[in-house]
């Protein structure tokens, strides 16, 4: 990255209407539904604040969540219990401002996603993300995701693949 940026928490002072990045469904998620959601604990929403500016420049959701161990690729199964789920943290809604673009700050929001399920009291195996669309699904896979399940758009990375990166 080459701005500085702080990660956040969403809060009430983050001025979220002048947020675009460019795809509506993530622009009005963020506008009008983000909060909400976070009052409700259906997720947490983590911004990036541009520190010069104090603009949002970027944001995550992130949620509790399981898949079935028979979705999973066999390579990643191999030391995990025999359950029928296994616990994942999902990236609900990953976006940046299009001012910020072209500054690494999505895959830094990946990497601070997967620093803060790491770091959970509850355990996590794995982020979990479902690709909007071939952009998205680009992107995911650059950073080490891979497909499973039967939505074709269904993509995980074991949380391990990041230890080892920051080893």
């Amino acid at each position: 990255m080459t701005a500085a940026f702080r990660l956040e928490v969403l809060g009430p002072s983050h001025a979220r209407e002048a947020f675009a990045c460019g795809v509506e469904a993530l622009d009005g998620y963020f506008v009008r539904q983000a909060s909400q959601d976070v009052r409700r604990r259906a997720s947490t929403c983590f911004v990036a604040v541009d520190a010069s500016s104090g603009k949002v420049a970027g944001y995550y959701t992130l949620a509790a969540g399981g898949v079935p161990l028979t979705d999973l690729p066999e390579a990643l199964t191999k030391r995990l219990p025999r359950y029928p789920s296994v616990p994942v943290a999902r990236v609900g809604r990953l976006a940046v401002d299009q001012a910020f673009h072209g500054q690494k700050l999505g895959g830094a929001l990946l990497a601070d996603a997967a620093l803060r399920a790491m770091r959970s009291d509850v355990a996590v195996f794995a982020l979990v993300v479902d690709a909007k669309d071939d952009a998205a699904e680009a992107f995911y896979l650059h950073h080490g995701f891979e497909r499973f399940g039967v939505n074709g758009r269904q993509l995980i990375v074991s949380l391990r693949r990041f230890v080892q990166e920051g080893e």
